[in-house]
């Protein structure tokens, strides 16, 4: 059952999995970080755990194309379970492991998930808290085997599920599965926010990711043996999608399950490859500007000096002048640049960046210091890449090139639209949402707007969707955080931001009358309503009412940080619009100087 699989596609991805473990058995395939030390699993460890926990699966009477979830952080059980479930020919659905049980539930009842994986003892308890409420959902599988169990609840401890007792009906089923796979077989489904923040499951086939597997060979020409690192949430298009990228080369994976190790974790692993979100790069970028404004002039004039030779080779590297700042290149490459590049595990070559915009200072900070980050666009509807920056001469202010067997025109409103075989099916359960987000030509509406110049590089130059995207690659409906915070009496209007930020921030105009009555009650005599909104006891106030409302929101869906207004938005002030909708953009440029605090104060807030 496990070698005979391999008819068919090749870039099928069981292909491409089974073709690695046949070929490969003893090779380091994927690490991973226990009690301190790193452990090391072999390409024929994760095909015989893939069996075993197929014939496990297939035990549940799950028919071909059921749904099967996944609410954990990185681990390589993550994946091997995908596999597995995969193998099956059912259909991976991920959770993210910061939603909130609301939404956990909606997803599992949405896409009537039957089999729950989890992780650790918060996410299993999520599980055990919405089991009853989730018709379809017959049992939950916990990777961590320190996971305390609800008798109440059908579940098991990874390595007791992969046991249990199977017979001859499974082998013959999962036999016949591996035989009868078809590049039309949805791979999973994937849920992104609306704006109205309910969720659409995104339908992916194993053509799409065939095409992004092609198109990345073609573009990347990766050769010889790397090393990734995953730290972004495996549950994201971006991580998973890359990491099937190194599954297909053969690259060893390093999983971080919790990020906020990601400093020590880059010189443990020495990674050559690794994905991270724009959000990654602006920390590292400002830590460092930071710490050369508090070095000594002999530091900073060297930092400078490395800075100003760096840029004079790359922008003259086709003519004499280039040659000539070689030996100066080197010397402070060595001075400099490489104990930044150390920092960063010292062996880094490349680094897909995307879900976000990046400023492109910092993008060509990188590639200044001899790492060569590279961009990307797309979205879940395209498994990740449509566009990104090639090696060498690429426009730091675009969004790079059109990827291999992708066609990108520019439609109404400039809105940017795709086409090829990586975009998605469509929406799960939603006929309508799926013809609306397609024109009449079959071309995916992506809802930003923008142009490609005449040297084939896109340009995103407008959001026309609702949608919103913070620098660390996470979706926010701006109308539905507004809805949950703004239906308290105290608030009598709300405007959230969250696109290309860090956190997400909003601008409160108070309800001054309610207000006025909750001062009184706290002993604060004021006059004037300036006062009131920066009386600290009401800012608190506000910050516990904010508390409360967001119980139900995921942590990167919560307002970090607020600002108090005077002045209500309204028709007369340019900053609603006759329907009284927001106007974001005059909002966003009145109040630029009062945002920009809300994040200046934060350096650290993520």
């Amino acid at each position: 059952m496990h070698n005979s699989n391999l008819q068919g596609d090749p870039l099928h991805f069981i292909n491409r999995i089974n073709k690695q473990a046949t070929q490969n058995p003893e090779k380091i395939i994927m690490r991973f970080k226990d009690d301190k030390q790193w452990h090391d699993i072999t390409w024929g460890t994760v095909q015989q755990q893939m069996n075993q926990l197929g014939l496990a699966l297939l035990s549940f009477d799950l028919v071909e194309q059921d749904y099967i979830g996944i609410c954990a952080n990185n681990h390589p059980r993550w994946s091997i379970a995908d596999f597995s479930i995969l193998q099956i020919k059912c259909v991976t659905t991920p959770l993210y492991p910061s939603n909130s049980n609301e939404q956990s539930k909606f997803v599992v009842n949405h896409a009537k998930i039957k089999i729950l994986f989890v992780g650790d003892q918060k996410q299993y308890d999520m599980a055990v808290a919405i089991f009853n409420e989730c018709p379809s959902l017959q049992a939950v599988i916990c990777f961590d085997e320190l996971v305390d169990l609800n008798p109440d609840v059908l579940s098991y401890h990874w390595s007791t599920f992969i046991k249990l007792k199977t017979g001859e009906n499974e082998k013959i089923e999962l036999e016949q599965r591996l035989n009868n796979k078809n590049m039309d077989d949805i791979l999973t489904v994937i849920y992104t926010s609306g704006t109205t923040g309910t969720p659409k499951g995104v339908l992916l086939d194993y053509n799409n990711i065939a095409a992004q597997l092609k198109g990345h060979d073609e573009r990347l020409k990766l050769s010889g043996n790397h090393s990734s690192l995953s730290f972004l949430p495996l549950s994201h298009v971006f991580e998973r999608t890359w990491s099937y990228y190194v599954f297909h080369c053969g690259f060893v994976n390093n999983y971080l399950d919790d990020p906020k190790l990601i400093k020590d974790t880059l010189n443990e692993v020495h990674p050559t490859l690794m994905a991270a979100v724009p959000r990654f790069y602006e920390k590292i970028y400002g830590a460092i500007f930071e710490k050369v404004e508090t070095s000594s002039l002999i530091k900073k004039a060297m930092f400078k000096s490395a800075m100003f030779i760096a840029n004079k080779r790359k922008s003259n590297k086709n003519n004499p002048i280039a040659l000539m700042l070689s030996p100066l290149h080197v010397f402070f490459d060595k001075l400099v640049f490489k104990k930044i590049r150390n920092l960063l595990g010292g062996q880094l070559q490349m680094m897909p960046c995307g879900g976000a915009k990046l400023a492109p200072e910092i993008g060509r900070f990188f590639h200044l210091l001899g790492i060569n980050v590279k961009l990307g666009y797309g979205m879940t509807e395209t498994p990740a890449t449509v566009s990104c920056w090639e090696d060498d001469d690429f426009n730091s202010d675009s969004i790079g090139k059109v990827m291999p067997n992708v066609e990108i025109k520019i439609g109404e409103r400039n809105e940017i639209l795709v086409k090829g075989p990586m975009v998605m099916k469509g929406y799960l359960h939603d006929a309508q949402a799926t013809k609306d987000t397609f024109d009449t030509s079959g071309f995916l509406k992506t809802g930003d707007a923008g142009y490609i110049d005449e040297q084939g590089n896109v340009f995103i130059t407008d959001r026309i969707k609702e949608l919103m995207k913070t620098s660390g690659g996470k979706y926010i409906a701006p109308q539905f955080v507004e809805g949950t915070i703004g239906k308290d009496p105290m608030i009598e209007q709300v405007i959230v931001f969250a696109d290309d930020l860090h956190f997400v921030s909003a601008l409160i105009v108070p309800n001054f009358e309610y207000l006025a009555a909750q001062a009184k009650q706290l002993n604060i005599e004021v006059t004037k309503q300036s006062e009131l909104i920066n009386n600290p006891k009401i800012i608190e106030l506000f910050q516990q009412r904010l508390n409360e409302l967001q119980l139900n929101l995921a942590s990167f869906e919560q307002v970090k940080k607020f600002t108090l207004l005077n002045e209500e938005f309204s028709v007369d002030n340019g900053q609603f619009t006759p329907t009284l909708k927001l106007k974001r953009k005059v909002i966003h440029e009145y109040y630029a100087q009062t945002i920009a605090d809300m994040y200046n104060n934060s350096r650290n807030d993520c």
